[in-house]
């Protein structure tokens, strides 16, 4: 039951990336988006980060896309599975704490990114390769010693 509680976390991480990286280039229709396109996307990541300079902003928005991105890639494949899951949890983690202090405790929960960060990290402790690329590697890397 638990390699398939582990695809589950896997995959379900891994999706609500994907699907907030099409929100923000504009992928869901507009009745369903959040943000709906890459400018409502930085002024928000503005939002959440009034520390940095506005300038910065397109970089920090274009490098949690790309973390988004190639974390939901790794865990979609299960490369690395233990080491993405933790670098998932903390990257939402780093995003409650800055909903937290800019917009409140209210979108941390109604977003359940704290949810969100408590399975990754959980996943990362989860054991056993169930559909991920890493037990091909590990057999591979065992057949290549012996």
């Amino acid at each position: 039951m638990q390699k398939y509680i582990k695809l589950f976390l896997r995959l379900s991480l891994a999706i609500g990336f994907l699907s907030a990286v099409a929100d923000r280039l504009g992928l869901w229709h507009k009745e369903v988006a959040t943000w709906g396109n890459w400018q409502n996307f930085l002024d928000y990541t503005q939002t959440l980060n009034p520390w940095f300079p506005s300038a910065t902003i397109p970089t920090i928005g274009f490098i949690a896309t790309a973390l988004e991105v190639i974390f939901a890639i790794c865990l979609i494949v299960g490369f690395k599975t233990s080491l993405f899951a933790r670098l998932s949890g903390y990257l939402l983690l780093f995003f409650a704490f800055a909903m937290l202090l800019t917009t409140g405790i209210k979108g941390v929960f109604d977003y359940s990114v704290l949810t969100a960060s408590a399975g990754a990290f959980t996943l990362s402790l989860l054991k056993g390769n169930f559909l991920e690329l890493d037990k091909f590697l590990l057999k591979q890397e065992y057949e290549n010693k012996n």
